[in-house]
């Protein structure tokens, strides 16, 4: 008879840990310390300090070359690269400023993990935990880990690396104060102007090739992403009017719109928007066929199409603002004139007098 009744835990295929009374396992202990190169070498430990030392100058003269971009290296302004006002002039600057902040960020943190990695005490140990609140004698046993950590750091011998760290630490700030200096003047009016109403009866044109677009090349439950036709690199001041102008337009059957003085907006349920989002001015480019949504993916503000862009979830405060759109007499959809209400983030006087 198999007496299974009786089976141990170990027989049943359960492996039991011994208790810690009985022996349990044994501590295996740390492995040999294996000593590194600076530890053992005086050059080796010189040459560690001169690399660290190094990544932080490299640190600040990533800071240099942010501060001189934002000047020299501008959009709109001073561009050695590109002609001023043109894509390649942003793309230039945001190539340039971006790579010397990134130099600047960058080489701070691979400096402090080089730093810890070849020249701060690596040695493992070990010590029983203890109550949170210690004796007073415990308390000044930790202090004086802290001070003997310090002085084991280097920091009070190695003047080359906490001159060079405070040279980088000191400069990093100066990249954020650049743009605080060429801040203003304040916008005034001109987030109610934008380049559709500077020439009334501009066709509507694909912004990727700047092709117009007639009112039959508009899919029903499409979106195109749309500029004046006339708005071209050669116009005044291009980048900004290109980012006021900023339109889409969709197209729904108008059997489903809730909105009538937007449909009256429109021509056959093709209506003009707004591409900028009235909460902090992304692109609010995302549009959702089957419910006629737009979405703005910073923060997620959804606008219906079918209700005027009203708001229907998210931060922003208000709908979008709508651009009055006609059909001319070859079929081309136009703008009459610009939006009745500023385009961009919501701000607290919109209905200052135009």
């Amino acid at each position: 008879m198999n007496n299974s009744s009786h089976a141990t835990s170990q027989d049943s295929g359960v492996s039991a840990v011994a208790p810690k009374e009985g022996g349990g396992f044994p501590n295996p202990g740390l492995p040999p310390h294996v000593h590194r190169q600076a530890d053992v070498s005086p050059a080796a430990e010189k040459r560690a300090e001169r690399l660290v030392a190094g990544m932080f100058l490299l640190s600040v003269l990533g800071t240099a070359i942010f501060i001189a971009a934002y000047f020299v290296v501008t959009p709109t302004g001073t561009n050695l690269f590109a002609e001023e006002g043109t894509s390649q002039a942003l793309w230039w600057s945001n190539l340039v400023t971006g790579l010397g902040l990134a130099i600047a960020v960058f080489f701070i943190g691979a400096a402090a993990v080089h730093w810890a990695k070849t020249l701060m005490p690596d040695e493992e140990m070990v010590e029983e935990r203890h109550d949170i609140r210690g004796s007073d004698e415990t308390r000044e046993i930790a202090a004086g880990i802290i001070t003997d950590g310090l002085e084991e750091s280097g920091i009070g011998r190695r003047p080359l690396i906490v001159t060079a760290m405070v040279a980088s630490l000191a400069a990093l700030p100066i990249a954020v104060l650049a743009p605080l200096s060429t801040l203003g003047p304040l916008p005034g009016n001109k987030p109610f102007h934008t380049f559709w109403g500077q020439h009334p009866g501009q066709r509507l044109a694909r912004d990727h090739d700047g092709t117009p677009i007639k009112l039959s090349d508009v899919a029903m439950n499409s979106i195109f992403h749309v500029m004046p036709e006339g708005l071209t690199e050669d116009t005044p001041h291009h980048l900004e009017e290109r980012a006021k102008a900023a339109t889409m337009i969709v197209r729904f059957d108008p059997k489903f719109g809730k909105n009538p003085e937007s449909l009256a907006n429109g021509v056959e349920g093709v209506l003009a928007f707004s591409k900028i989002c009235t909460h902090v001015g992304c692109p609010a480019a995302l549009y959702e066929q089957q419910t006629h949504h737009m979405l703005c993916p910073c923060h997620q503000s959804t606008f219906d199409a079918t209700d005027g862009a009203k708001v229907l979830f998210g931060p922003a405060h208000r709908p979008l603002p709508q651009l009055p759109i006609e059909v001319d007499d070859e079929g081309y959809l136009v703008a009459p004139g610009d939006f009745p209400e500023p385009i961009g983030p919501s701000f607290w006087n919109i209905h200052k007098d135009k």
